[in-house]
């Protein structure tokens, strides 16, 4: 369910900390009052808001920044709405937007819900919701966005052609366009059954070389990987090796674990191999950063 906010776009019905709560006091409040000790406000008595042990204690004037279920005696609302330049929250001069109706709103009902904090998402089991019971779409995704539509008052376009599905698969794994062979075998497979066609084509999409190269130039990119030492001293290092490693593991769909374990420290598993020690030219890229 959901309840129109001031500006008349809808408020979740229920509040949750991870996404609609943290999101905004990261953005508006952190720098003063989040885990950084450095710039943490005030100097004497630092209030810390990122961490829930600390975000209600008691505050040396006696007042608490958050209390369960009381938007009214929480300080940390009362300063967000707070009239006065000298009070209010974020201030003036930390030159952060002020937090908008519908952002205020959305904090003053996550206090009064009982203000609960969540550990951070990915420490969190993630469970299988039940998809709504929409009769729209080939799978429960489309049916979670069929939901969304209905609460917009969308509606969803008509099929598209299959040609540009295709385009949008092969861009997507490998980084580049369809061939007009591939476009006219993919559009007779559609003809039959568009379901099967694209898991066919999605499956051999995902053994070819430009697949392993597409995502694996991600990886290489996060990895700092260059043929050249840059900045100071820009000449040529032959590291082009672990450039090939990378592509092979995400060819033969390399589990992750084993991944990362061969680059960090393959030259230390028991007998190691030429390529566990190649691997290992993720700790050079590193050097560079």
């Amino acid at each position: 369910m959901l309840v129109s906010s001031l500006s008349g776009e809808p408020l979740p019905d229920v509040v949750d900390f991870n996404d609609h709560i943290q999101p905004l006091i990261s953005e508006k409040c952190y720098h003063c009052h989040g885990p950084d000790s450095s710039t943490r406000t005030p100097k004497k008595t630092p209030l810390r808001l990122d961490r829930e042990d600390f975000a209600f204690l008691e505050r040396p004037n006696g007042k608490f920044a958050f209390i369960k279920g009381d938007s009214k005696g929480s300080e940390v609302f009362q300063r967000i709405i707070s009239k006065d330049v000298d009070d209010v929250m974020p201030p003036p001069e930390s030159h952060k937007k002020p937090l908008s109706p519908d952002e205020i709103a959305l904090i003053k009902r996550w206090i009064d819900q009982g203000a609960d904090y969540e550990e951070h998402w990915s420490f969190i089991p993630p469970t299988r919701p039940e998809p709504p019971k929409i009769d729209w779409g080939n799978n429960p995704i489309d049916q979670f966005v069929a939901a969304r539509h209905r609460e917009k008052g969308l509606k969803a376009s008509p099929p598209g052609d299959p040609s540009r599905l295709l385009r949008r698969l092969t861009f997507d794994l490998t980084g580049l366009p369809p061939t007009p062979a591939e476009v006219a075998s993919f559009r007779e497979m559609a003809a039959r059954d568009l379901s099967t066609a694209v898991e066919m084509t999605i499956g051999k999409l995902l053994t070819t070389d430009a697949y392993a190269e597409h995502f694996g130039r991600h990886w290489l990119d996060a990895a700092r990987y260059a043929d050249t030492h840059g900045i100071h001293n820009d000449n040529y290092r032959g590291i082009w090796p672990y450039r090939d490693w990378v592509i092979e593991a995400f060819g033969k769909n390399m589990r992750f674990d084993q991944f990362t374990r061969e680059q960090i420290a393959g030259d230390l598993l028991p007998e190691p191999t030429l390529n566990q020690r190649i691997a290992t030219g993720f700790n050079l890229s590193l050097i560079h950063i």
